[in-house]
């Protein structure tokens, strides 16, 4: 069952005034990646075929997920009247295309898909408690406020189907780490730049992942605090058999930290580059 339902929300506080016009771009590119998540509980489904307890379970969290993009985009047509959410998604949908009849995970495994799905609820949780503790807009604040607590119980979920399977696969640490990294990497892949292609150009601009993911990071990353990371990092911890406090957490905490700056300046300084006018381009499919 959804924990919260899109009509609770109080849409009629939104406060135009009390808009940060940097996270408007932000927003419309989740509100395309959270709704795709019907075919992600599809690709989900077909690689779990013969298990019916994570069939239900992909179920009701592709169910949530959609509302996130659904209350995403509803306000990202607030802040901005001129923008077509159902438009820029179907544009989405129609350039970016999910594997959904895959018959094994492209993990190697089903503890290393569900490691995997851990990695993107964590980041997913960080990412909009950090915008939603940035935003000074009622409404933002409060979305933002219920999808965080989403992904963090939709991490609990694929945490316990993980621990599950891995007493039957018996995934070492270092496999474990492996996919946990690897799926850390691909938050800058197609999904994301693409989402910020069609949300915020214009059709005619040729897609550019470089420019897009840049466009995306470039803004996402002035939102994080050090209290974000450290927090994602010990779920991290967490999800490949580490204690997700203490020192050793703490370390790669502040090195992902410093990582981050060092990465948001270099995307902020893209930024700057022009998009060029015409011609257009998709990605190829994903995973």
């Amino acid at each position: 069952m959804k924990h919260w339902r899109i009509e609770q929300i109080g849409w009629d506080q939104f406060d135009p005034a009390r808009l940060d016009p940097e996270i408007v771009p932000l927003v419309k590119a989740a509100a395309m990646v959270e709704r795709n998540g019907d075919d992600y509980a599809l690709y989900l489904q077909s690689v779990f075929h013969d298990d019916p307890d994570f069939h239900q379970a992909a179920a009701h969290w592709a169910e949530e997920e959609v509302q996130h993009g659904d209350a995403l985009g509803k306000w990202a047509m607030l802040a901005d009247p001129t923008w077509d959410f159902e438009q820029a998604f179907a544009r989405y949908r129609a350039g970016y295309k999910i594997d959904i009849k895959a018959d094994a995970s492209i993990r190697g495994s089903r503890t290393g898909e569900l490691i995997a799905r851990c990695m993107v609820e964590t980041g997913t949780s960080s990412y909009y408690t950090a915008l939603g503790e940035a935003t000074d807009e009622p409404v933002l604040k409060e979305v933002c406020k219920l999808i965080a607590a989403d992904e963090y119980r939709h991490f609990k979920l694929f945490y316990d189907h993980m621990k599950r399977y891995l007493g039957r696969e018996k995934l070492s640490f270092l496999q474990r780490l492996r996919v946990a990294a690897g799926r850390i990497g691909e938050s800058e892949d197609d999904e994301l730049a693409f989402a910020f292609h069609c949300g915020n150009e214009a059709i005619d601009t040729p897609y550019s992942h470089d420019r897009c993911i840049a466009g995306y990071m470039g803004r996402a990353m002035a939102y994080y605090r050090f209290r974000h990371i450290e927090r994602g990092m010990g779920m991290v911890f967490k999800s490949v058999g580490l204690q997700p406090r203490g020192r050793m957490s703490l370390l790669a905490a502040k090195g992902a930290w410093r990582l981050m700056a060092w990465r948001r300046g270099r995307y902020q300084a893209l930024l700057a580059k022009p998009a060029p006018t015409t011609g257009a381009t998709t990605p190829a499919m994903a995973a």
